[in-house]
């Protein structure tokens, strides 16, 4: 069942058996382009940290001592995010105060659909594309640190995951879809507030996974 229009749902990064992040977003449209979703500045959303409150950018989620979700604000931007259906990424629309700075480009697994919300896998390296399609990658070193390590991904993985990437450069430069300007001109319902993380967002459970399943080259 598609999602409906101002529906509320959960997207949700997970990490073997942990959630990484948890944000509550408004469902724009869910169509066979793909699943649009709106997440104003302002909105409350968790992230995992350990008991230093260091985050997965600091260190490997292995090496995490008593990790737990912590709610936060999102400050700054606004985020239009596109899912499209079996990708291996989402594509996000920056927006600071009414106007466009730019897409993220997150490396991530196909999302799976749960009643309350949508799962996926933070695939690490990201990209940033500004508003005349200039690039640059997000997160390398990261990449590279987490290659080899437990809960993660092999060699050959991180290079599918980078390809995945490449791949999206090259629309991006071209300026193919989702760079072609599209939802630029998208505006938000002014009835839409800030959102909070629902009640009982911390017992849910993040779906089996297996380490092969994070390759975008999979067979």
């Amino acid at each position: 069942m598609p999602f409906l229009p101002g529906q509320i749902l959960l997207r949700r990064c997970f990490r073997a058996t942990r959630y990484t992040f948890v944000k509550p977003m408004r469902v724009v449209r869910d169509d066979a382009a793909g699943l649009l979703l709106w997440m104003p500045a302002g909105s409350e959303f968790a992230v995992l940290v350990d008991a230093d409150g260091r985050t997965l950018h600091d260190l490997p989620q292995d090496e995490m001592r008593q990790p737990r979700l912590v709610p936060k604000v999102w400050r700054d931007h606004d985020i239009l995010v596109l899912m499209p259906p079996d990708a291996w990424h989402s594509v996000w629309w920056f927006v600071k105060q009414g106007r466009f700075v730019g897409w993220y480009v997150n490396l991530e697994t196909p999302f799976t659909r749960r009643a309350d919300g949508v799962d996926t896998t933070d695939l690490v390296l990201d990209i940033w594309v500004t508003p005349d399609r200039r690039w640059q990658w997000k997160d390398e070193e990261e990449l590279a640190a987490r290659t080899g390590r437990p809960l993660y991904f092999d060699g050959s993985t991180a290079a599918a995951i980078r390809a995945e990437g490449e791949r999206l450069i090259t629309l991006a430069e071209a300026g193919e879809f989702p760079f072609d300007g599209a939802h630029l001109d998208f505006q938000p319902d002014p009835a839409w507030p800030s959102m909070r993380l629902p009640a009982g967002w911390e017992s849910a459970r993040p779906p089996a996974r297996r380490s092969e399943d994070l390759s975008p080259h999979r067979t």
